[in-house]
């Protein structure tokens, strides 16, 4: 069956949802022993790395089903999953969808004090945890009984499972959680029609290059992975999930699997571009896709040059060096990136531009009163979009303190330009009123140093006002070979312009491991703040 006409099928299809993929990709008659998905580990007596047809994928889903109705799980009960492995995560995912219970997904890295109470707040009716996390979580009231273990699930007899649950587009889908830079994650709600989305229009345009054979670098309890899970199925694509997505196991696993292209966040990018990647085979990556933060430019750049890509040409269609960066600005809450900018080795446009918005999509930049602002003026950035979270789970305060005037506040500022793109500045939590009208931005400011010192793979600004006025402090980590006694205060002071340049206090070289970071690779400043920068520089 040819998966443009599955594609369109799909599209059109009014039952479909982020609930129920794989069982609608079935019953428009994709061949069962096309591609399911692969994962990096052992699951249900099936090797790791070995690729699972669609028809095995939804045999195993099936046997979970069953497994969890016959310990009393049902619709609509949220059932925390607290695993680290990608299989574990993604297969609880689509079980639990298929008997109508609600996933929420935790990331395994969590601390299991904020973990405990993260479940307890979530009300949940059980929860699924690996031994390691069982054991982590021993000790702490949850207020929900322990379920097992999630690869107990597979001992289920698939078929036993009975029907699936039938979905209503309101219905609630799966709970994931933002990176919680500042305490205890808050708990994003989507809906079975609203996390489908964005993947029901991507599924109406051409199927993009490097989209047919995927290693999944995303944090697997992500919505970003429950996003491109659904998608690779819809698409007919084969897809890898890593359960680990540090620098040295990505380029590992293209280097053996051979994606043509690679979905991450600008973590991972960071981290890649800490290698000469010169003297890694990436020759079959065409395509980077990024989401969450949008990514700097040095790393950006050093991804491009690397890997190939086709174009079109008067000979035809030619295979030429250098791949395509896809950027973009998104959030669990949004249930997919807003906008999109595509880089290549002779494309310019950077100094944090996330280009224009999605089709489906309604953008604004928005000023405190939630009144529309004109271009190249900096403001909040608001989206209406049938993509976005329907709420805070079990929090509406939070909930209802998000939205203004119809618009959902994502917590970033932005500004628009004349021809409709949009640019990234900072988290506004990360940016400092310096009075007179002047606000100073962290990610701005991390950008301008990024491409203004060679020698310099990554940093961190914090900017903080202090009683005698703003000051800024910046961590670098340096480049392999360079010179870590080196002053670099002046090219630094430089590179952050005639504004922040005059408040800079102290740049300090840093290892990657002396800055804290959440699970989703946030660094999280308030900590840095209060651990690393309260003392007097000497």
């Amino acid at each position: 069956m040819r998966s443009r006409g599955l594609r369109g099928r799909l599209a059109a299809d009014d039952l479909i949802g982020a609930g129920n993929v794989l069982a609608r990709v079935l019953a428009h008659g994709a061949d069962p022993d096309g591609p399911g998905l692969t994962f990096d580990t052992p699951v249900d007596g099936h090797p790791a790395e070995a690729p699972l047809t669609l028809g095995q994928l939804d045999r195993m889903v099936d046997a979970r089903a069953a497994w969890l109705r016959a310990h009393g799980v049902g619709p609509r009960d949220p059932i925390a999953v607290w695993a680290g492995t990608a299989a574990d995560m993604v297969l609880s995912y689509l079980a639990l969808a298929r008997v109508g219970a609600i996933p929420a997904l935790i990331n395994g890295k969590l601390r299991p004090e904020i973990a405990a109470e993260y479940i307890r707040r979530l009300r949940a009716a059980g929860v699924l945890a690996d031994a390691e996390h069982t054991a982590l979580l021993a000790g702490y009231d949850l207020g929900a009984p322990l379920l097992g273990e999630p690869a107990e699930a597979g001992a289920g007899d698939p078929d036993a499972v009975g029907p699936p649950y039938r979905h209503h587009p309101d219905d609630p889908v799966v709970i994931t959680h933002t990176s919680g830079t500042t305490g205890i994650p808050k708990a994003v709600l989507h809906s079975h029609a609203s996390l489908f989305a964005a993947t029901r229009h991507l599924l109406t345009m051409p199927q993009a290059q490097g989209t047919s054979r995927i290693l999944n670098a995303l944090p697997a309890p992500h919505t970003a992975t429950v996003l491109m899970v659904n998608q690779a199925l819809g698409n007919r694509a084969e897809m890898f999930l890593l359960s680990d997505q540090n620098g040295e196991r990505v380029l590992d696993a293209v280097q053996r699997w051979r994606p043509d292209g690679v979905f991450g966040f600008s973590v991972t990018w960071a981290e890649l571009a800490r290698f000469d990647l010169t003297g890694y085979d990436l020759d079959s990556v065409r395509l980077w896709f990024n989401t969450g933060d949008c990514s700097h430019e040095p790393h950006v750049r050093k991804l491009v040059a690397v890997g190939s890509r086709d174009t079109v040409t008067r000979e035809g269609v030619r295979r030429v060096p250098g791949s395509v960066f896809i950027d973009g600005l998104g959030s669990s809450e949004m249930g997919h990136s807003m906008f999109h900018i595509t880089h290549r080795a002779d494309t310019d446009r950077y100094g944090r531009c996330v280009g224009r918005p999605y089709q489906f999509a309604r953008v604004a930049v928005l000023d405190a009163e939630g009144d529309p602002l004109p271009p190249g003026e900096v403001g909040w950035l608001g989206i209406d979009s049938p993509s976005l979270f329907r709420g805070y789970w079990n929090d509406s305060v939070t909930t209802y303190r998000s939205r203004l005037r119809g618009w959902y506040l994502t917590g970033d500022l932005v500004y628009a330009d004349d021809e409709g793109r949009y640019y990234h500045l900072d988290r506004a939590v990360d940016s400092v009123d310096a009075g007179g009208g002047r606000r100073f931005f962290t990610a701005l400011s991390e950008e301008r140093i990024l491409a203004a010192c060679p020698d310099v793979v990554d940093c961190t600004a914090v900017i903080v006002r202090e009683p005698d006025g703003v000051v800024t402090d910046v961590l670098l980590e340096l480049a392999a070979g360079a010179d870590p006694t080196a002053d670099r205060t002046e090219a630094v002071r430089a590179a952050l312009g005639p504004d922040v340049g005059p408040t800079l206090r102290r740049v300090v070289p840093v290892g990657a491991e002396d800055i804290p970071v959440t699970v989703t690779g946030k660094v999280r400043k308030v900590v840095l703040r209060e651990r690393y920068l309260t003392e007097t520089p000497s």
